[in-house]
């Protein structure tokens, strides 16, 4: 793997933390491990982080993984980090709850080699923030003014003075 991403695994049963962090770390990510989902969020906190995605266990004491997704899903600065729920009970309406909420996916206990190798196409995907940044920085740029004038509706330039404006 040619880039090493920050992998934040939350997880109150210290055997499952040790089981994804072995599991990860096997496959090349940098992974950093808590026992809860407000120790998770202190950590998310510190914008320096650099978390790329966060998997967390579903039925955890005081704030749940859900609860978590929520809270994650629901901030401007987080909310394009991908968050995976893992849980050992296959629950049809707490997946699709889960989902619907915006988990990229659901793992069941006990999480797998295979499981793992799911994660890596939702750390590679462009988030639309990162696209907003991307045209900011273009139409703010000097020597790009030109090129991205208000009559090229095409351009991300034009896309993003429209959204911003509006």
């Amino acid at each position: 793997m040619d880039t090493q991403f920050h992998v934040l695994a939350v997880d109150d049963s210290i055997i499952d933390r040790k089981l994804i962090e072995r599991l990860l770390k096997t496959s090349s990510y940098q992974v950093t491990v808590v026992d809860s989902g407000s120790k998770a969020l202190e950590l998310l906190e510190v914008r320096e982080t650099g978390v790329n995605l966060i998997i967390t266990d579903y039925s955890m004491p005081e704030m749940t993984g859900y609860d978590l997704l929520r809270k994650v899903k629901g901030s401007s600065y987080l909310k394009d980090i991908p968050v995976i729920i893992m849980s050992s009970e296959n629950v049809p309406s707490r997946i699709n709850r889960c989902l619907e909420e915006g988990a990229e996916e659901f793992f069941l206990k006990p999480v797998q080699q295979s499981d793992v190798n799911r994660i890596k196409p939702h750390l590679m995907r462009e988030k639309p923030n990162s696209l907003k940044r991307k045209a900011m920085v273009e139409c703010i740029s000097p020597d790009r003014t030109r090129k991205y004038s208000s009559n090229n509706n095409n351009s991300l330039c034009s896309i993003f003075l429209q959204n911003i404006c509006e």
